[in-house]
């Protein structure tokens, strides 16, 4: 059995302590009542995903980020995700904006790629270094 609610609980009050916020200040920007923070940072509550997407907006971190510890998100797709927020060589704020970078990333290649099949009417595929393409003339 694992402490994933306490685990989860000491990520936020960490991120909390780093943004420099009371628990009455999260709570209010998050729109929970106080004491349920408090149980939250303390393990003893688990949150809803819509509360963990308050919280993360209200503390500016990502929002896969936030399901990705409380464990509601699978990790096969999302292991940058899981190794930038398991790397403890990296302060909370390195996290926040190397997760910050790399969904901007992956918005904008998934905002291209909806683009170029609204444009074509398929998908475009470009070869990758291992694909060897030849051409007969």
């Amino acid at each position: 059995m694992t402490d994933e609610p306490r685990d989860l609980g000491a990520f936020i009050r960490d991120l909390r302590h780093n943004a420099r916020i009371s628990l009455r200040q999260l709570a209010e920007q998050a729109g929970v009542s106080n004491p349920y923070l408090s149980q939250i940072e303390r393990g003893l509550r688990k949150p809803s995903a819509e509360v963990l997407a308050q919280l993360a907006h209200a503390l500016r971190v990502s929002t896969p980020m936030m399901y990705l510890r409380a464990g509601l998100l699978e990790r096969e797709g999302h292991d940058v995700l899981a190794a930038v927020a398991a790397d403890a060589d990296l302060t909370v704020a390195q996290k926040q904006s190397l997760t910050q970078i790399y969904e901007t990333f992956r918005r904008e290649n998934a905002r291209g790629a909806t683009e170029a099949v609204e444009a074509t009417g398929t998908a475009s595929v470009t070869p990758g270094p291992s694909d060897h393409v030849d051409k007969e003339t």
